[in-house]
């Protein structure tokens, strides 16, 4: 059975360069394939009625160079890395979500040829990273994580069960890079209880708190049974998991959070968490859906 490749959306611009990049070192580190997949609907602004002198429309030439070029770009960076490339003329969104039904993961830039300035995060990256059925990973931040210098990842746990997928792909990741979690788990108390708990007193620590620690233990327990030897740091947070998470992404190679099943549409849905992290994190980040619908796999907000 072939192996699922590492799809990486191209389309010339420097933001899909640097995906492009990444994903490359990325299914080296898997040993997968990579796929290259330029989408667009370039019909749309082209006369159909052709001359005869022009054998196919200018836009798809443009693509076919794209592809090209940044085939070859790889080839240079991962001589020994099988690459294939596709030129689809079609919705970008579609044309990446259909390629991510038999792919390891999608990746995609942080902007688009078309961005516009002031936009911090491309249109057809977000609706990717809502939608894939597989990981996807927004390719953002500094060259020190890009370049994974940090050998760190960042973990947001909700309330995943044991063993959920973006647990899981977290500690992958972690155990093929030889670097360690941070995991981090937020928690609050009730609307009708006094802000100050009793550990403020120096008493017995909030129950609150304790059964975040609990939750949290239960969501690694599988993970940390398979990767003994990947080294994990628990964070348990009152308040907002979403600013712990964008000051860990300042030292991380890569950000995962899930994504949770919708219950009425198809596809998924990305709380608030993942919105604020794809928009302003400092490194990569990795989006994975749940396995079961209704499962939420979101950080807590």
């Amino acid at each position: 059975m072939p192996s699922q490749p590492v799809v990486v959306g191209v389309d010339g611009s420097d933001s899909s360069l640097g995906a492009a990049d990444w994903a490359a070192d990325e299914a080296l580190r898997h040993g997968l394939p990579l796929r290259l997949v330029y989408a667009s609907h370039w019909q749309r602004y082209e006369d159909v009625a052709l001359s005869p002198r022009l054998s196919r429309p200018e836009g798809k030439t443009t693509a076919e160079n794209v592809v090209g070029s940044t085939a070859e770009r790889i080839r240079r960076r991962a001589p020994d890395l099988p690459v294939t490339t596709s030129v689809v003329g079609e919705e970008p969104v579609s044309a990446l979500l259909r390629e991510g039904e038999h792919a390891f993961a999608l990746v995609t830039g942080s902007r688009g040829r078309g961005g516009i300035s002031g936009l911090l995060l491309g249109s057809v990256s977000l609706a990717v990273a809502a939608r894939a059925r597989c990981p996807a990973i927004v390719v953002r931040g500094d060259k020190a994580g890009l370049e994974a210098r940090h050998e760190r990842i960042a973990l947001g746990v909700g309330n995943s069960p044991a063993g959920s997928p973006a647990v899981r792909f977290a500690f992958a990741e972690a155990q093929l890079r030889g670097c360690g979690i941070d995991v981090v788990r937020a928690w609050r108390c009730p609307s009708g209880e006094a802000p100050d708990h009793p550990r403020a007193a120096g008493g017995p620590a909030c129950p609150h708190e304790d059964q975040a620690s609990a939750l949290l233990d239960e969501a690694l327990s599988a993970a940390v049974r398979d990767h003994p030897e990947v080294p994990v740091r628990r964070v348990t947070t009152e308040g907002s998991a979403r600013k712990v998470l964008l000051e860990r992404s300042a030292v991380a190679d890569l950000l995962v959070v899930g994504a949770q099943h919708r219950h009425t549409h198809p596809g998924m849905q990305l709380g608030g968490t993942a919105h604020t992290v794809l928009h302003h994190a400092a490194c990569p980040v990795a989006v994975v859906p749940g396995s079961r619908p209704g499962a939420s796999e979101e950080t807590t907000p």
